[in-house]
């Protein structure tokens, strides 16, 4: 386990009491968890902005299964990403529409492309990209 160092914060009351209602709102056990999850956030947040080292995330989208030819079209673009692509779930939420989780892990600005080009085909109704550390770099 890594050494843990202490400081002071000084902030306003009434934040603090909107931190202290958020904290319980999410369930942490305590404002310092809160704090290193605040953080770890945001040093996530800059290495991707700045294409920095390897990042993980899902690509979760939406499509119509109906859409002509969609689903070719889904799987070529994916077939260019192998470098970068874990694995694939696919899911039928119901008659017409399906649900894919593309598990991704590489440089942000690659998986970000990836992102756009899937969430840009017609028939895709929505689609998002949340990235995450792979861990290595994070206390």
């Amino acid at each position: 386990m890594s050494e843990l160092a202490r400081f002071g914060v000084s902030l306003e009351k009434e934040l603090l009491d909107k931190f202290d209602s958020l904290i319980r709102q999410r369930n942490y056990s305590n404002r310092s968890e809160a704090l290193r999850d605040l953080i770890r956030q945001e040093l996530v947040k800059k290495a991707w902005q700045a294409g920095d080292g390897e990042v993980a995330g899902a690509i979760t989208f939406v499509y119509d299964h109906h859409g002509r030819a969609l689903l070719n079209k889904i799987t070529d673009i994916q077939h260019g990403f192998q470098d970068i692509i874990i694995s694939t779930q696919h899911i039928h939420l119901d008659h017409d529409n399906c649900l894919e989780i593309v598990a991704v892990k590489g440089k942000p600005a690659r998986l970000q492309r990836l992102a756009d080009m899937l969430k840009s085909l017609k028939g895709v109704r929505h689609g998002i990209l949340s990235m995450s550390s792979t861990g290595t770099e994070m206390a």
